[in-house]
Formats: structure tokens, C-alpha cells, sequence
């Protein structure tokens, strides 16, 4: 009896320790998951969270391999995403850089479930799977596995196969392990004990990439809807080309030059990965206020062109003149004056008629500079009159006649000026105005239109802060809206000097000015070689409208040749001599030291 009290005391005691140590260990797990839980949330890097989630649960159950699947965008397959193996040495897929060769397992086959394949048998059945020896397994198709053995000389035997079940109840992945290896590194299976665990873990591991593919699909579609904006600019006009698709290039190619220079001013300057992203967007949108200028003024490449060229117009009253001339010295010969008189008038009067549509044309164009004796000539043309006969009113837009309601015009027929600045040529703050147009002194825009281009970036800074960018994208207005100013201060909208911007502000400057340059998309001009953007930069510079410090990287670090060889024509890329276009060192920012 003592015996047997004895030995019901050591087996008692030996029950209490492995229950002790049952418990120590079940709160090892429990802490384990919770830190995997606090790690799982806490990875922001897509490959990264994945390959964490295949080895945490590898290492849980010391498993030789395992491979976890997404399902693929149009639900019809398991992708894989993560592969390891370490008895053959296998990593595939993740952070490794190396992709993995399989297609996607199929989820269905002729329009029924796939229940074949265990991975795809668990993604529909939403239950794990947990099989001792796939060569013994019955309920599944193996023969690709045997293949893969025989070809390798490993041997396949215990799976895990565990599905990734989202917050909505959706399957969005799959998580297998292979060959459970016990204390000596023998393949057993997998303990069903420990089971409970993986599937834990794969919650919270769905949990976390369902976040993680959120945040990428919010990101996607914003990305897809800045680069929409900016390409609906560009084609909103042939005179902006793909300018607002060009500019975050050099933006870009530059930005990472200064990340890498360690001298000067960029000796600490450096990006993080929101940075950069923060950067990428103001990029795209640096013109966004472009999509409430109108596109005649935009594309404005005459001083009479609105929505068409009314250069035809004024060439008709021409005509008219030319025809009453005409009529004159008919009629002139018919009351029996002198022939030859009144056909040396014609002549005299259609000579004037021609030079002076010639001038007027030639003023239209805008290629020339007017000055004070153009002005007068063109005032005196004006003047001339020819006779309207019929009414102004008919045929109108609703809107153009609310218009001519306002202002009536003389009933015909009525002699007005053969060019005119009349009452229907004030639209919506424009002044459209044939003299006043033709008066343009330099180039094709009025004050008022280019007030309307310049305040494309008003627009832009305007629409930016509207936007709830949040904390790490708080910097969009300032790099997007800070292209037009120049580091004298004399620049738009905001007068802001050098000290007043950052280095990402700046660089955006630089990259505008240098694509608009270099355009060859653009009907108005022809593009300028690299040579002859590079002095033109080069004047700017010494202006004080442009960053020494960085047209100064922009140039050693060859960002200017990276750019032209990927996007510049053939004929634009000439000979450069950088030394010819640096800024002289006391232009550069003197550094404490």
C-alpha cells in the first residue's frame, strides 16, 4: 500500500509538472501570437508581411517548406506569392527578387469547383486540411507533387493546409506547410494540437493583408486617378502635349541625384518612402488647375482666335471693301466719267486694301513685336467702315442672345468699323475685341488671358488644399504649387523667395522649365536643342529665377542627359559642354562649415 501511495505521488507529481509545463507553453504561444499580431500589424511592406506570415507558422510547427497563395484579381486561381524549402534550398517569391515559375493553381475547372488540388479544395471548402502522407491521401490529386519529387529526389509526405479567412468572410488566400520535422528532423505530421494555432495566426495574418490590400487598391486607384487628371490636360490640348506626364520624370531623376549627393546643400538632404510618394503626387498634379483654363485661351495661337480664328471674318469685310471699290469704279464708269480714272482708283484702292489686310494678317500672327507706329496704323485701318445689312440677332445661341438683349445692337443697315471693339465682344471677363486683340503687343494673349493662364496655379494650390491629404502627404500644395516662383522672389502666385521654399519645390521648378523647353509636341514652337534649353537656364539662373545649387546638380549629375537620351528627338540631342552653362561658384549656397 505504502508502494502504491508512493507511486500515485510521483505519477500525480509528474502529471503536475507536465500540466505546469503544458500551460508555461500555452502561454508562450498566447504571447507569441500576440507579438506576431503586434508585428503583423505593424509591417507596412506588402512582401515582407507575407513572408513573416509563411515563417512564422513554418517555424511554429518546424516545417521544411510551405507556400502561401493570394487569389488572383479575377477569382479563378491560387498565385503564389511565398516559397521556401530548406531542404532544397528553396526562396522564391517575396523580398528574394525571385519570381516563382508556377502558374496559378485553377479554382475551378469547366465552371465547376476545383477539388482536386487541396489548396483549391480548402479555399471552397473553408475548412484546413491536415493530411499524415499525401502519398497515401486519396481525396487528392498528388500526381504533380510525386512528379515534383521524383525529378528532386525529396519525398512530400505530411501537408497543412490552412485558408486565410477575411474580416468579410472572405477567403483571400491560402497558407500550406510541408513535412512537419520532429525533435530528431524526422518528417512526422502535423500535430493537431498545435493546429488551433496556425489557424489563429492565419486569421490575423488575413486580417493584416486584407489592410495591407486595401491601403494598395486605395493607393492604385489614387494613383490611376492623378495620372488620369494629368493626361486629361495633356490631351485637353495639343499645346500642352504630355507635359504634366514629362515633368515628374525630371522631377524624379533629379530629386534622387540630390538624395545622393553629399555636397552642398543635399549633404543631409535625403527622402523617406512617404517622401517620395509625397513628391510623386504633387508631381502629377503640379497643373491641375490647368482643367478650368479654357481651351482657347490654352491653345490661343492667334490674337483674333476664340474657339476658331476670326482673322476670316475681318478677310470678308475686306472682301466687302474690295467689292465696293469695285462697284464704285463700275458705276463711276457708268454716269460716263473717265474709264482709265476710275480704274487707276480701283486699282490705287484695292493696292491699300491688300497691303493693309497683309498687315492686319501679319499683326494676327503675333511673331512680331508691335510698336507705337504699328499701333497707329492699325488703329487707322480700323477705322474704316463698311455696311451691315442684316440683323445681328438672328441665328444666336440662347446665351449669345441674353448677350445682345443687353447690349442691342444697331438695327441694319448700319456702317460699323472694320475692326471693331463692340459691346458682344465682352464675354465673361474677356475683352475679345478685334483691335484690342490686334493691338497685342507681344505674343497672342491679352492681360486678362494671360492672368487666366497664370492663375492655373492658383487653381491648382486652390483645388490641393482643398483635398484631406493627410499628415504625410500635408507637403503636396507646397511642392505642386511652387513651379511658377522664382528664388528673387518675383515669381507667382505667392512671391516666394529661395529661403521660403523647399529643396522638392525648387526642383519642380527646374524639371517644369526644362520640359517645357525641350517639348517637341508643341504646335506653337519648335523645340529647342539641350544646348540652347541648358543657356537659356543658364541666363535664368543669374536672373536669380532659378536654384543655382541645383541647376548646378541638375547639370554634373547628368539628369539632363538621362532625361533627353528616353525622351528628346534625335536632332535635339547636340553637343554640351556642362562647363559652359555652370553657375559661377559665388551663385552657389555657401555652406557653414
Amino acid at each position: 500500500m505504502a508502494v502504491d501511495r508512493r507511486y500515485s505521488e510521483r505519477e500525480s507529481e509528474s502529471d503536475r509538472r507536465r500540466a505546469t509545463v503544458g500551460r508555461r507553453r500555452g502561454e508562450q504561444m498566447f504571447h507569441r501570437l500576440v507579438d506576431l499580431g503586434i508585428a503583423l500589424s505593424a509591417e507596412r511592406n506588402h512582401e515582407k508581411l507575407m513572408e513573416l506570415i509563411l515563417l512564422e507558422a513554418k517555424e511554429i510547427y518546424d516545417a521544411d517548406g510551405g507556400t502561401l497563395y493570394l487569389v488572383t484579381d479575377d477569382e479563378q486561381g491560387l498565385s503564389f506569392q511565398i516559397m521556401r524549402n530548406d531542404t532544397l534550398d528553396i526562396a522564391m517569391g517575396g523580398t528574394t527578387g525571385k519570381a516563382i515559375p508556377f502558374p496559378p493553381v485553377p479554382l475551378f475547372r469547366d465552371g465547376a469547383p476545383n477539388m482536386n488540388n487541396v489548396a483549391s479544395a480548402v479555399y471552397h471548402n473553408r475548412k484546413p486540411s491536415n493530411i499524415a502522407d499525401a502519398y497515401e491521401e486519396e481525396a487528392y490529386d498528388f500526381s504533380g507533387t510525386k512528379k515534383f519529387d521524383e525529378s528532386t529526389g525529396y519525398r512530400s509526405k505530411s501537408f497543412l493546409t490552412v485558408p486565410m479567412i477575411n474580416t468579410e468572410d472572405e477567403v483571400i488566400g491560402v497558407l500550406q506547410l510541408i513535412n512537419a520535422r520532429g525533435e530528431g528532423g524526422e518528417t512526422v505530421p502535423f500535430q493537431p494540437a498545435l493546429q488551433p494555432m496556425i489557424e489563429a495566426l492565419t486569421s490575423q495574418a488575413a486580417v493584416a493583408l486584407e489592410n495591407q490590400l486595401l491601403i494598395q487598391q486605395q493607393r492604385k486607384l489614387w494613383d490611376s486617378l492623378i495620372e488620369m487628371i494629368a493626361a486629361s490636360i495633356d490631351d485637353k490640348s495639343p499645346y500642352t502635349g504630355g507635359h504634366c506626364q514629362r515633368v515628374p520624370v525630371i522631377t524624379k531623376l533629379l530629386t534622387k541625384a540630390a538624395c545622393e549627393s553629399r555636397e552642398g546643400i543635399f549633404e543631409a538632404f535625403d527622402l523617406t518612402e512617404d517622401e517620395w510618394y509625397e513628391l510623386h503626387v504633387a508631381a502629377w498634379l503640379h497643373d491641375c488647375g490647368k482643367v478650368t483654363t479654357p481651351e482657347y485661351v490654352v491653345d490661343k495661337a492667334c490674337k483674333l482666335e476664340t474657339i476658331y480664328n476670326r482673322i476670316h471674318e475681318v478677310r470678308t469685310r475686306f472682301e466687302v471693301l474690295r467689292r465696293d471699290a469695285e462697284i464704285a469704279c463700275l458705276k463711276a464708269k457708268l454716269a460716263g466719267e473717265d474709264a482709265a480714272a476710275a480704274d487707276a482708283a480701283f486699282e490705287s484702292e484695292i493696292r491699300r486694301l491688300d497691303e493693309e489686310f497683309e498687315f492686319v494678317a501679319t499683326a494676327n500672327v503675333g511673331g512680331e513685336f508691335m510698336d507705337d507706329a504699328d499701333i497707329e496704323r492699325l488703329e487707322k485701318i480700323a477705322a474704316q467702315t463698311w455696311t451691315r445689312h442684316y440683323d445681328k440677332t438672328l441665328g444666336l445661341s440662347p446665351v449669345e442672345a441674353m448677350r445682345a438683349k443687353a447690349n442691342p445692337p444697331p438695327p441694319a443697315p448700319v456702317e460699323e468699323p472694320l475692326l471693331g471693339d463692340l459691346p458682344e465682344h465682352q464675354v465673361d471677363g474677356y475683352n475679345r475685341g478685334e483691335l484690342y486683340n490686334l493691338g497685342i503687343r507681344r505674343g497672342t494673349l491679352t492681360a486678362e488671358e494671360r492672368e487666366t493662364i497664370n492663375d492655373h496655379i492658383v487653381v491648382t494650390l486652390k483645388m490641393l488644399e482643398s483635398l484631406p491629404f493627410p499628415r504625410k502627404m500635408r507637403r503636396v500644395p507646397e511642392y505642386a504649387g511652387g513651379h511658377h516662383e522664382k528664388m528673387d522672389g518675383t515669381g507667382y502666385p505667392r512671391g516666394l523667395k529661395k529661403d521660403d521654399m523647399s529643396i522638392p519645390a525648387r526642383i519642380m521648378a527646374i524639371a517644369d522649365i526644362f520640359e517645357a523647353l525641350t517639348a517637341a509636341d508643341r504646335p506653337y514652337k519648335k523645340a529647342k536643342t539641350v544646348s540652347e534649353s541648358l543657356k537659356i537656364m543658364s541666363f535664368m539662373v543669374k536672373d536669380a529665377h532659378i536654384d543655382a545649387d541645383l541647376f548646378a546638380l541638375f547639370l554634373k549629375s547628368g539628369v539632363w542627359k538621362d532625361y533627353a537620351e528616353q525622351y528628346l528627338e534625335p536632332f535635339q540631342i547636340d553637343e554640351v559642354r556642362i562647363e559652359d552653362f555652370l553657375p559661377a561658384p559665388e551663385m552657389l549656397t555657401k555652406q557653414a562649415s
